[in-house]
């Protein structure tokens, strides 16, 4: 046969001395916050690159992922049969591209 016990709560529980008894999860966090006051605050400094990669990540996740009226203006420039493509411009973007890459890699 069992018995449920409810109606203790949050309530410190009592043991025959009259003493208040806190539970162990109550006492390992009046320890945690008892060490965390006695620790000196470390102040946090952030660089100057850090706030400049912050603002690029927040540019970057802002940006849509695609030019929607670019891709329109070339869909509907490739549909009327207005879409030209200049194989030096091409090659010429392509070698900047790569050499880019080479730079990054250094």
């Amino acid at each position: 046969m069992t018995n449920k016990i409810g109606g203790y709560g949050n309530r410190p529980v009592h043991n025959g001395t009259g003493k208040s008894v806190s539970r162990e999860r109550d006492a390992g966090t009046e320890a945690s916050k008892s060490a965390e006051g006695s620790k000196a605050a470390t102040p946090v400094r952030i660089t100057e690159q850090a706030r400049q990669l912050a603002a690029l990540e927040k540019a970057v996740n802002d940006a849509p992922v695609v030019n929607e009226a670019r891709v329109a203006a070339v869909r509907l420039a490739v549909e009327e049969g207005r879409y030209e493509v200049v194989p030096e411009r091409v090659a010429d973007k392509l070698l900047r591209m790569e050499h880019e890459l080479r730079l990054t890699e250094k």
